[in-house]
């Protein structure tokens, strides 16, 4: 055992030896003047401290003479250093501190390192002389010991096992999710840092392939295809996968949700039997290209074209421009066929967008004729995911490979739809494509439980700035502003996981008739959910300050990968709109469906409204019982909702009576739109939270009262803060008083500090192991 800790060139071996000491009296104060008198007599009688140290020690131990704040910091300094250096197998102690901190300050080392061990017992009765010195004291010098410690005790010290927890947030998924993390704890699953794009698409390649030769990717295809046929159980695979590394889950998601869904949901069995199988053991590698340079959002304006040669009953797809290519599609330098979307012409006439299978290279990996392919290079993040574009010219497939669920051709060379409705054909086909929309939002809360659980982690181990001069530093986590920034992020992922549920089932469960409204759920549930996860990793970054900076602590990767997510699977700001639009329509829709019933529906629930929750003592009531109800802040949330929405219509309606078109009012609008889509998802997150927290409370699980207990108020901190941000809508609106705003921001801050010694058990019940989770900061 060496010693290379730096040696105090001011201070002698005898006074380097007693400096824990002496931080240790100084920053416990809890001796006595006849005490400490003591103390200095056994101290002085040490065979270590020489005449000119004895001075010295006596001047430092004076009680009536407090070290200045420098020299104090110094003490701690020196300790800490120590006990960095001090070997795993030795106690951490004031003792052992003292023998390495004098042992260091000798010229040779080596040769006194037999006094210094002779001194320990000594130094260890002067320990325990100091009469219990206090906890803190020991934690500032040994501060890694510190913060396993309290990483530790954040968890044992709770009443909640994080496993109940973690049972609740994975639900019926929770076998496959464990499945899914066994198989991504393997030593081939280790993350290297692989800079260079081409490794790291490697890299990823290879883990894909050992996921679905375990069988992951074709879980939601049918038995006969090596599937399991669940939605349910892909979607909890997928979310586990974003435990790992997100270009890793993109590439996944690309290769069997988006190439195989387009093979399984757009195609016919005969499409199914020939490329099914092979796309679910990635022996058979394709690409989704929908996308183009010109043309990302508005689908139905792509210009790729298929025009159908009779003659030949070949399909020609081709790019009519530059601007034509189809861009940023993933796997495109891996893929060797292409789903590519396209306007299909037949005898001159257009019947709008379908899928064409279009083979792009060969078995061997080569670029075939008329095919143009370019990496798009690297990027903000996701540099594990070959995205690329492609460009056609004129190339011929049979017409076979037209995946005609929805449109084909007939053998005499007509178009044919068992959906007549052009319009309808088209929401059609891209209804059974929603999935990426339920999908993305799972791996992008995935990465927020992540940062969110790297930064309350690392919360409970790091301390900063004492109380006092003299006292240990403080936990971070301990303080209020901290617990501001970070537990209402936790509470919302909770409340997410709840909301993105729902739709999953919904999902999973769905028929024809439902397809609207899901759509519209998944296009406002991926735009709320991805946002968050952007805010949230942003917040958890500078919450871990420098720490959270650095590469290895990970959060750097999860801000830059998932900064895409409020792109891909359609762009956030127009999915609101969309969603926005649909409850325009059911709102119209329900007035002409019921007539005068409506009319009288809508006039009673605005005088219920206004008798009920607009009354001046409901809006001026204060107490905690009733901002803690559901039947105060569910309401608020029901009543934001529909307001906007009645409102947005009036609006709309008004603009258009002056004689505006459609579009320029949807313009006028178009915020008001976006605030709309936003309390419609709201209300229906803490709607879906509130339902599972019933389901738990009639539970016959016993040990679920405590857990329940801790959720409902995790859910009252969701609801309540997301009052709070839109206190200003609530005070025009006449819903509350100001002196109730100031009580519900109130109320926030004692939720955060009522959940603070809960924090870890909260992210532990998120199910991350520590070698997912794979940063220093937060592991134990």
């Amino acid at each position: 055992m060496g010693v290379d800790l730096p040696a105090s060139t001011s201070l002698s071996p005898g006074i380097q030896a007693m400096i824990p000491f002496l931080y240790a009296a100084w920053s416990d104060r809890h001796l006595s003047v006849p005490e400490v008198e003591s103390l200095r007599q056994q101290a002085g009688a040490l065979p270590f401290l020489t005449e000119e140290d004895k001075p010295v020690l006596r001047e430092w131990s004076d009680p009536a003479r407090p070290p200045s704040r420098e020299r104090y910091q110094q003490w701690l300094s020196s300790g800490r250093l120590a006990a960095e250096a001090l070997p795993e197998d030795r106690t951490a102690s004031l003792a052992e501190l003292g023998v390495w901190l004098g042992l260091a300050a000798e010229e040779d080392p080596d040769a006194r390192r037999d006094f210094w061990a002779a001194q320990l017992p000594a130094l260890q009765e002067l320990e325990a002389n100091l009469g219990g010195v206090q906890e803190d004291t020991y934690r500032s010098l040994f501060p890694l010991y510190d913060q396993r410690q309290k990483l530790a005790e954040a968890i044992t010290e709770s009443r909640i096992d994080p496993n109940d927890l973690q049972r609740i947030l994975e639900g019926e998924r929770a076998g496959i999710i464990a499945r899914t993390k066994k198989i991504l704890l393997r030593p081939s699953f280790d993350r290297p840092t692989l800079r260079i794009k081409e490794d790291y698409r490697e890299q990823v390649l290879r883990w894909c392939r050992e996921l679905a030769q375990e069988g992951i990717g074709a879980l939601s295809y049918p038995p006969e295809y090596g599937g399991e046929d669940s939605m349910s159980e892909y979607a909890g695979a997928f979310e586990a996968i974003a435990y790992h590394d997100l270009s890793l889950v993109i590439k996944f998601g690309v290769q069997f949700g988006l190439w195989g869904g387009a093979v399984y949901n757009l195609g016919s069995k005969r499409h199914h039997d020939r490329w099914l199988r092979e796309t679910g053991t990635l022996e058979l590698p394709g690409c989704f290209a929908m996308t183009e340079t010109g043309h990302g959002s508005n689908v139905r304006g792509l210009e790729t074209t298929a025009v159908y040669d009779h003659e030949h009953r070949e399909l020609i797809v081709h790019s009519p421009s530059i601007a034509a290519g189809k861009e940023y599609i993933g796997n495109a330098i891996h893929a060797r066929l292409a789903a590519v979307f396209c306007q299909l012409i037949v005898d001159g006439e257009s019947h709008g967008v379908h899928a064409v299978v279009v083979p792009i290279r060969d078995a061997e990996g080569h670029v075939l004729p008329g095919i143009r392919v370019a990496d798009n290079g690297y990027k903000m993040g996701l540099n594990g995911v070959d995205n690329g574009r492609i460009w056609f010219d004129q190339v011929r497939v049979p017409v076979d490979n037209l995946l005609d669920k929805y449109g084909g051709i007939t053998e005499d060379g007509s178009y044919h739809s068992p959906i007549r409705s052009p319009g309808k054909r088209f929401f059609t086909m891209l209804g059974t494509l929603v999935g990426g929309r339920v999908f993305v939002p799972r791996a992008g809360l995935s990465a927020a439980k992540s940062a969110l659980a790297i930064a309350v982690r690392y919360g409970l181990r790091r301390r900063q700035f004492p109380s006092e001069s003299m006292r240990s530093e403080t936990i971070i986590l301990d303080y209020p502003n901290q617990q501001r920034r970070l537990l209402p992020l936790v509470a919302k992922a909770y409340a997410l996981q709840f909301g993105l549920d729902h739709l999953l089932d919904r999902f999973v469960a769905r028929t024809p008739d439902d397809m609207r409204e899901i759509e519209a759920m998944a296009a406002g549930l991926k735009s709320y959910a991805t946002w968050f996860t952007t805010a949230a990793i942003q917040e958890c970054r500078e919450a871990t300050g420098g720490k959270g900076y650095l590469a290895e602590n990970r959060i750097t990767d999860l801000k830059a990968d998932t900064d895409i997510f409020t792109t891909f699977e359609g762009d956030n700001t127009v999915l609101m709109q969309l969603l926005a639009k649909s409850l325009l329509t059911e709102f119209k829709k329900s007035f002409q469906e019921d007539g005068n019933i409506a009319v009288l529906k809508f006039i009673g629930r605005r005088v219920t409204t206004m008798v009920t929750e607009q009354n001046p003592y409901v809006v001026r009531q204060t107490d905690r019982e009733h901002l803690e109800s559901p039947g105060f802040y569910q309401t608020a949330f029901h009543f934001r909702a529909r307001r906007l929405v009645t409102t947005l219509a009036q609006r709309l309606r008004a603009y258009i009576k002056e004689g505006k078109s459609a579009y320029e009012a949807g313009l006028l609008c178009q915020t008001h739109m976006i605030a709309a889509a936003e309390a419609y998802v709201e209300q229906l997150v803490v709607d879906a939270a509130l339902d599972r927290l019933e389901g738990l409370e009639t539970s016959d699980v016993s040990e679920t009262s405590d857990v329940s207990s801790l959720l409902k108020k995790t859910i009252q901190l969701y609801a309540v803060h997301t009052i709070e941000g839109h206190a200003a809508w609530y005070l025009e609106s006449g819903y509350i008083s100001g002196q109730k705003s100031k009580a519900i921001r109130k109320l926030v801050d004692k939720l955060c500090a009522e959940l603070r010694p809960e924090a870890g058990v909260l992210v532990d019940g998120f199910g991350i192991p520590d070698k997912l989770l794979g940063a220093p900061i937060a592991v134990v």
